[in-house]
């Protein structure tokens, strides 16, 4: 007898698990197809910014050249000599060292905006929380943590999505907000439903995490050739005052990830709060294209995050 509940009990606890996932599905299939959310532009209103600073034409020429005369040796030039990314690459390894040593958590609100295979899809705003990870002697002593409650699109809004690194088999614990909040759903962070609208998995969230992608990108482009960097004082993302380094590759090259990158560092705490990348223009003096963009606004840094704010059952949370 006792079998047969434990079996009954079992089975609506599955069922359950799938209609939470084709709760999830629908909601995507519905708003793609059928209806589509407002478009917005929130971070392009909170930052100084938005498009990338034109390169004076001369300038552009020069590098042209440039690129050209060194298109057989360009590796060993690189290698070799001094390049603009270094000066850039010097800090963003000395911001990085400062926030594994001094950031244990943070919390704020985040703008983010994909292409996904080749489609630039709308705006999405989410409150997040960041526990860091911290290792010793090569042992993770504390792992990445992470909360996020979604504000915008009205599709996604109420989603809540908690992740903490190698526990729960590392799946993340999520559910869909207003009339779809009927389960709670374990899923694979790299998994197609996990990964709906979504260019990154949550496993690569995080500041940290962006400058240490930001550093793995200069490294390489630098052994790849020559490219423009500007750096702009007294810019602004929200309230906060930042330094622009904005980095310009004028030559198409597959090698490279995009034709302008921005990126803005908070002056005072040496944190980012913004990266865009844009692609090349489709034709001779177009626009370059938006491939991504992550703004970070009302960032507080240590706020003494616990394990309870990346538990589902806080009851602060509206997980079912």
């Amino acid at each position: 007898m006792t079998s047969q509940v434990a079996k009954s009990w079992l089975s609506k606890r599955t069922l359950l698990v799938i209609f939470g996932l084709l709760c999830i599905v629908s909601t995507v299939i519905f708003f793609k197809v059928f209806r589509r959310d407002p478009v917005t532009n929130d971070a392009a209103k909170a930052v100084s910014a938005a498009k990338p600073i034109k390169v004076p034409d001369d300038l552009l020429q020069q590098l042209d050249e440039e690129l050209a005369r060194k298109h057989d040796t360009q590796e060993a030039s690189a290698k070799a000599g001094e390049h603009p990314l270094d000066s850039v690459l010097e800090l963003a390894r000395d911001a990085l060292s400062t926030m594994r040593e001094s950031v244990d958590d943070y919390s704020g609100r985040m703008i983010k905006r994909e292409r996904i295979k080749g489609v630039l899809g709308s705006e999405s705003q989410m409150e997040f929380k960041i526990r860091t990870r911290r290792e010793t002697d090569g042992k993770i002593t504390r792992p990445l943590s992470a909360y996020l409650k979604f504000v915008e699109p009205k599709s996604a809004r109420g989603r809540e999505v908690i992740w903490t690194e190698g526990a729960n088999g590392n799946k993340l614990t999520g559910h869909e907000g207003g009339y779809f909040n009927l389960v709670r759903v374990e899923l694979d962070p790299k998994g197609m439903i996990a990964m709906l609208d979504s260019k990154y998995p949550i496993t690569e969230i995080g500041l940290t995490r962006l400058v240490e992608k930001l550093i793995e990108k200069g490294e390489r482009d630098r052994l790849v050739g020559p490219c423009e960097v500007q750096i702009i004082e007294d810019q602004r993302v929200g309230d906060r005052v930042c330094r622009l380094v904005q980095v310009t590759h004028p030559q198409p090259d597959p090698r490279y990830d995009f034709y302008i990158a921005q990126i803005f560092i908070d002056t005072e705490r040496v944190i980012p709060l913004r990266y865009a990348a844009f692609l090349w223009p489709k034709v001779v003096g177009g626009e370059p294209l938006l491939e991504e963009e992550y703004t970070y606004l009302d960032v507080k840094l240590n706020v003494g995050l616990t394990d309870s704010d990346f538990d589902p059952d806080n009851s602060a949370y509206n997980f079912p």
